[in-house]
């Protein structure tokens, strides 16, 4: 573990750095409240130990700025105070501290409470990985990988506040696999999913870093190009289609091609169109159906 020591007593200081030392966890040191809270954000410990009475930062306030602080990681506070009153112990641990200890420092009862504070913090480090993979399973789509709907849905209001702030622009590419129905009916299930996995591929292949593709339901993906105009985002959407003309996945009930094909429906926020983002949503979608409406495996632009 990494463990800052924050104590104005050199003697204090001395115990606890040889404690922390002995136990053969990283030791970072500070001489006072107003050094510990700049070395606290220098080195994110997992264990700070800290004097109760200093002067400046004491160690109540600097409790309650470490909890404060918006860290990935929980930090276990020791607080060590030279008072007897029991209401002085609690005042400490509602400003935030998990534990306790007296003094004069006993290196015996630091250690006890570092093996604690490795517990603790091990379990808080198992439970935020444990989030983090909850929230990427919740925001991706289990079949083709690429992120879900309820991803799209936060992505794109911050997208959409984003460019509204600083005068942006950006597009919408609604992509729907056409006469998939059908394949499905063709080829099987297990076949259509497979499909599906290679047209994500074969989007995300043709699109800048910036541009992020989304599987937006069934047989439906939404592309999301930041920074683009209309005319821009036509020619990668234009790129795609063709890739995935050449990649010549068999659809012998899919139209005159003989392979599978996209039909997307595009349009773009910006001066020209200073919509809401559900209502650029509406726009892509009648823009699809015009496409679908044209013969399919082509773009249409809306407005155009």
């Amino acid at each position: 573990m990494r463990v800052l020591v924050v104590d104005d007593d050199f003697g204090s200081r001395l115990v606890a750095q040889a404690t922390v030392d002995r136990l053969n966890h990283e030791c970072v040191v500070g001489v006072d409240g107003d050094e510990g809270w700049r070395l606290f954000n220098e080195v994110a410990p997992d264990v700070v130990v800290t004097d109760r009475s200093m002067p400046g930062l004491d160690g109540l306030e600097l409790c309650r700025r470490i909890r404060a602080a918006k860290t990935d990681r929980y930090t276990y506070i020791i607080l060590v105070t030279g008072l007897s009153d029991p209401a002085e112990v609690i005042k400490g641990m509602h400003a935030g501290a998990d534990d306790y200890i007296g003094k004069p420092l006993d290196p015996l009862h630091l250690e006890a409470r570092l093996l604690g504070a490795r517990r603790v913090t091990e379990l808080h480090a198992e439970l935020a990985t444990a989030r983090q993979a909850l929230s990427h399973q919740a925001h991706t789509d289990a079949l083709t990988g690429l992120p879900n709907r309820l991803a799209l849905t936060q992505d794109l209001e911050q997208i959409h506040r984003h460019s509204e702030r600083y005068g942006r622009s950006y597009c919408l590419a609604m992509c729907d696999v056409d006469f998939f129905k059908r394949y499905n009916d063709t080829y099987g299930h297990l076949a259509g999913d497979e499909a599906l996995r290679q047209v994500a591929r074969t989007l995300q292949g043709g699109l800048r870093d910036g541009d992020r593709v989304y599987r937006f339901g069934g047989e439906e993906f939404l592309i999301v190009l930041p920074e683009q105009t209309t005319p821009q985002a036509l020619i990668p959407m234009e790129r795609s289609l063709h890739q995935l003309s050449c990649l010549a996945l068999e659809h012998r009930t899919g139209g005159p091609t003989g392979v599978i094909t996209l039909s997307v429906g595009l349009t773009s926020f910006g001066a020209g169109n200073p919509v809401t983002s559900q209502a650029l949503l509406a726009d892509a979608d009648r823009a699809l159906y015009r496409a679908k409406s044209a013969g399919r495996n082509c773009v249409v632009c809306a407005g155009f």
